[in-house]
């Protein structure tokens, strides 16, 4: 199972691809999050990579961007282990990590 580093990692990965898709298709967080039926701190805290994306929200942000779910996990490999521990992978983007986060809940 990915340790608590490794979700990090791919939160704020998946937030790096969400920023920079958002940018390119010139919207702000507040259009793309009335296009994609969330609040606008949602899309904040994933681009910020403090929150974890679910899956039907990763649907509405790619649908709301007229994109392929895939491009907002470029990037973002898992690596099976030889038996049953595995790890994620990341492409060549790099993820600068800031202060340790000793937030409630997570």
């Amino acid at each position: 199972m990915p340790d608590s580093d490794q979700i990090l990692a791919v939160a704020e990965r998946f937030g790096l691809n969400l920023r920079r898709v958002r940018k390119r298709e010139d919207l702000s967080q507040e259009r793309l999050a009335k296009r994609a039926s969330l609040h606008r701190t949602e899309i904040g805290l994933l681009e910020k990579g403090e929150r974890v994306c679910r899956l039907d929200t990763l649907i509405k942000l790619a649908g709301a961007m007229a994109v392929p779910p895939g491009e907002l996990l470029d990037g973002i490999d898992w690596v099976p282990g030889p038996e049953t521990v595995g790890t994620f992978a990341f492409g060549s983007v790099s993820i600068s990590r800031g202060p340790a986060r000793d937030e409630p809940g997570r």
